[in-house]
């Protein structure tokens, strides 16, 4: 877990699109499982889902232990109640405890996706052919929506080294 003052928009910057619209200095954030949190609602929340998971744990066995006489049964069920409480804390803590971020989506066009294609070749050797591509490799390209964008780009490729030969 990192801990940081920034804000999540300092955190994001990295064109992810995912922009915060908080001041840093009413939150003490961090980082949880690649997700910033205000560490007192984490807090809060935490302690809300033991609350609440032990108190239906507990309560599950005693209601239970009137009605079953086998004390196994008895835990084992008021586990799977306690469980219960989790998610019902899980989804309190939610309804109490909302992002700190908004997540906006843009549109990407043609030329950024042929900026992108341009970088992947700088990098680390190219990006091959279309026709070195294995078949099921070719069609979750094709599902995608994918694999007309590569052709293109090999084929402007294939024809701006043909006119830088000439």
């Amino acid at each position: 877990m990192k801990s940081s003052s920034a804000s999540a928009a300092t955190a994001a910057g990295d064109g992810s699109g995912i922009h915060a619209h908080v001041d840093a200095s009413t939150f003490k954030l961090a980082e949880v499982w690649g997700d910033t949190v205000d560490l007192r609602h984490l807090a809060w929340s935490v302690a809300l889902g033991v609350a609440i998971s032990v108190a239906a744990f507990e309560a599950g066995k005693a209601v239970l232990s009137s009605a079953v006489s086998d004390a196994a049964i008895v835990r084992a069920y008021a586990m799977l109640i306690g469980l219960g409480g989790c998610l019902a804390a899980g989804a309190l803590s939610a309804f109490f405890f909302k992002p700190k971020r908004v997540v906006t989506d843009h549109t990407v066009g043609e030329s950024d996706r042929q900026h992108v294609l341009k970088q992947l070749a700088e990098e680390g050797g190219g990006i091959g052919s279309i026709a070195d591509l294995p078949p099921n490799a070719a069609a979750e390209l094709k599902e995608l929506g994918l694999y007309d964008l590569f052709a293109a780009y090999e084929l402007s490729e294939q024809a701006a080294q043909a006119k830088g030969e000439r």
